[in-house]
């Protein structure tokens, strides 16, 4: 009987980790994860609640977008065909194109924005996630460390590294070194859905 408890008790830890980790990389893969839209040294970026359904589109709208979101884009759009020299117009586009899940425009976004006013930590974060996004792990971990080496205590950066190391990469190790990186930066830090890094952490050393 002791025996069989043991067993159920194992299946349940076991079950309790699983859910742990996908909680952890859901809150990654539906965009909200420690970028630039959790606020820091950019701008904050123009965002939008979606409709429960898909808006209509009305002529000249952009497929898939919300009226607000469409002028929103079309604005910015202007902006920088006008001011190519707005930084802020550039990163604002970024924003609304990392919010609307279009990763190449995005990326675009981001590019132009750090060409003008480069080692931005924040913005180079949200880059490294829409490379990411586009199916280019490596390229975000490139980006990630940059921005760590901008700034060494930029948690964001540390944190989306260990996922994609996690579940891009199958790299198990890497990704416990990153978030052992982060630990040392922040010992209390959390996931986007409060988990604790450092029983996540503990967890994968077992």
């Amino acid at each position: 009987m002791a025996e069989q408890n043991d067993s159920k008790d194992y299946v349940k830890k076991e079950l309790m980790y699983a859910v742990a980790f996908i909680t952890l990389v859901v809150g990654f893969l539906g965009g909200v994860v420690f970028s630039s839209f959790k606020g820091g040294a950019t701008s904050s970026p123009v965002t939008f609640s979606q409709p429960n359904q898909q808006a209509s589109s009305s002529p000249g709208q952009p497929q898939g977008l919300t009226p607000e979101q469409a002028n929103t884009i079309l604005s910015l759009e202007s902006e920088v065909a006008k001011n190519p020299d707005n930084v802020e117009a550039w990163t604002n586009l970024g924003h609304i194109y990392f919010d609307t899940h279009k990763y190449a425009k995005a990326i675009r976004a981001y590019e132009k924005s750090l060409e003008l006013h480069p080692d931005r930590p924040d913005v180079i974060t949200d880059l490294a996630v829409m490379y990411r996004r586009s199916k280019n792990p490596a390229k975000a971990i490139e980006l990630f460390d940059k921005a760590m080496k901008i700034d060494p205590k930029h948690e964001q950066s540390r944190f989306n590294k260990g996922i994609v190391l996690m579940y891009d990469m199958n790299d198990k190790q890497g990704a416990v070194a990153a978030w052992e990186g982060l630990l040392a930066v922040n010992p209390f830090a959390s996931g986007p859905g409060g988990q604790s890094i450092r029983e996540m952490v503990d967890n994968l050393k077992e």
